[in-house]
């Protein structure tokens, strides 16, 4: 595995850990339960379908699971953006999150269209 890659894998992990940690100050009453779930889902995924997509056996697999990377990094994306819409956590990490959520999808939107612009000039 390349250095970028490894870096990479990292780097998804501690969002993913750090935006755990911003879900534990959501309040308990709804929307909060609801987006604890689905953005814990959302920031989780992208660190382990990377790890994923790591593995990929052949490029077409590659496409598939970076894709799939890119679309669980826009949703954390909105899930954050939500939150911050609707109030619903006071805390300095939230604007550090989606700047790293904005930072993530766009490395990784990019990557899904270099490995499409590759599937397709083979």
């Amino acid at each position: 595995m390349s250095e970028q890659a490894e870096r990479l894998k990292q780097r998804t992990m501690r969002f993913a850990l750090d935006v755990c940690e911003l879900i534990k100050h959501l309040p308990a009453n709804e929307p909060g339960p609801t987006v604890k779930r689905q953005l814990a889902k959302a920031a989780t995924s992208v660190a382990f379908n990377y790890r994923a997509t790591c593995r990929a056996r052949s490029h077409a697999e590659f496409t598939a699971k970076i894709g799939l990377v890119a679309e669980e990094s826009d949703e954390t994306q909105g899930w954050l953006e939500f939150i911050e819409a609707a109030r619903l956590v006071d805390s300095p990490a939230l604007s550090r999150l989606m700047q790293e959520s904005s930072e993530l999808s766009g490395i990784f939107s990019a990557s899904v269209g270099t490995a499409r612009y590759k599937e397709r000039n083979k």
